[in-house]
């Protein structure tokens, strides 16, 4: 057992102020990533900041149509809430395809974004890993790499990154309010996730005491045929091997007027697919388009032995889910 401080923190200001005074100091939240790596030893905080009762749980309408979740309200609660059932489904699909109820019922919108990766060799205090322990190496490089990146990672590591929430959120185009020692600022949920390069263990591109408070959902995809699916290798509490999440909608002509494409389990980030929705949009919406976008965001992938698989799975699983999208708006309604 290795002593820590604690602090519950009431307000946001407070919470800063605590991690900031605090070295080596840790958001706790639902604490269902964080305790797991304290157990095991990777994470060893000298002091958890408490922000469970801060006031960050609940769900608003925002100006011109869009949403606005705080940092604080349990991904359950997300999920089923109506203005995303109705206007963001993709989100609602996402969340519901991560881990179990339980989990669900404890883990937070702030935290699910902020959850590290769940690599065997950064698990694994035996293994050498250069997220865990910079400088010492990447066991994942001659070892088994089955579940790692082909898109996005570098020579210091091969990781994924694990969320599913945070997928839907880049194909959204969501925005993150983050506050901190120097004030509050919005960040795309895009730019949040850092790429390896020399620096693995910079997961984020958030400063130490920076607090996330809220997600919004923007108007401009509220609405939108949009859908999560999620290929793992088994049918519930499981990581994804491959996930996409897609917004697609057409003219009345049959054309992509807008295309959101983001992809999960094979970079160490939410994967936006910004070359294959230069490809999709504007373009006939058929089989064949779907393809030659697949393939042009697909092009940059390299795999290893061990997930080269993930490469047509990526591809295959992005033309069913695109397809379904098309299909839905172009089949016929019904006769009474």
């Amino acid at each position: 057992m290795k002593p820590f401080g604690y602090v519950r923190a009431r307000t946001v200001p407070e919470a800063i102020e605590a991690h900031t005074s605090a070295p080596a100091a840790r958001y706790l939240g639902g604490g269902t990533n964080l305790v797991d790596l304290m157990k095991l030893g990777v994470e060893t905080p000298a002091t958890l900041v408490d922000i469970s009762a801060l006031p960050l749980d609940t769900v608003e309408d925002t100006p011109g149509n869009g949403l606005r979740a705080g940092a604080g309200v349990r991904n359950s609660d997300l999920a089923v809430h109506p203005r995303v059932r109705a206007d963001w489904p993709v989100l609602s699909q996402a969340l519901l395809a991560g881990a179990s109820g339980q989990l669900r019922n404890a883990a937070t919108t702030g935290g699910n974004l902020l959850q590290r990766t769940r690599c065997p060799y950064f698990q694994d205090l035996a293994q050498p890993c250069n997220k865990r322990a910079p400088g010492t190496g990447c066991a994942a490089l001659t070892g088994h790499s089955r579940e790692l990146a082909v898109l996005g990672a570098s020579p210091s590591c091969l990781a994924t990154h694990p969320s599913d929430m945070a997928v839907a959120l880049a194909a959204l185009d969501a925005e993150l309010t983050v506050a901190g020692p120097g004030g509050t600022r919005t960040l795309p949920v895009t730019e949040l996730h850092r790429l390896p390069g020399a620096h693995p263990e910079r997961d984020t591109t958030l400063a130490p005491a920076d607090l996330i408070t809220a997600v919004t959902l923007p108007p401009a995809t509220a609405g939108a045929p949009s859908a999560y699916r999620k290929a793992r290798d088994r049918a519930s509490y499981a990581f994804a091997l491959v996930s996409v999440a897609a917004v697609l909608r057409l003219d009345p002509d049959g054309t992509v007027r807008q295309a959101r494409l983001a992809f999960g389990g094979v970079a160490p980030r939410p994967w936006r697919a910004l070359r294959a929705e230069d490809v999709l949009t504007g373009a006939r919406a058929d089989e064949e388009t779907f393809r030659r976008a697949a393939d042009a965001e697909l092009a940059q992938a390299a795999p290893r032995p061990d997930n080269a698989f993930k490469v047509p799975l990526a591809r295959e699983l992005a033309v069913a889910v695109l397809a379904d999208l098309a299909t839905a708006q172009t089949a016929p309604e019904p006769q009474p």
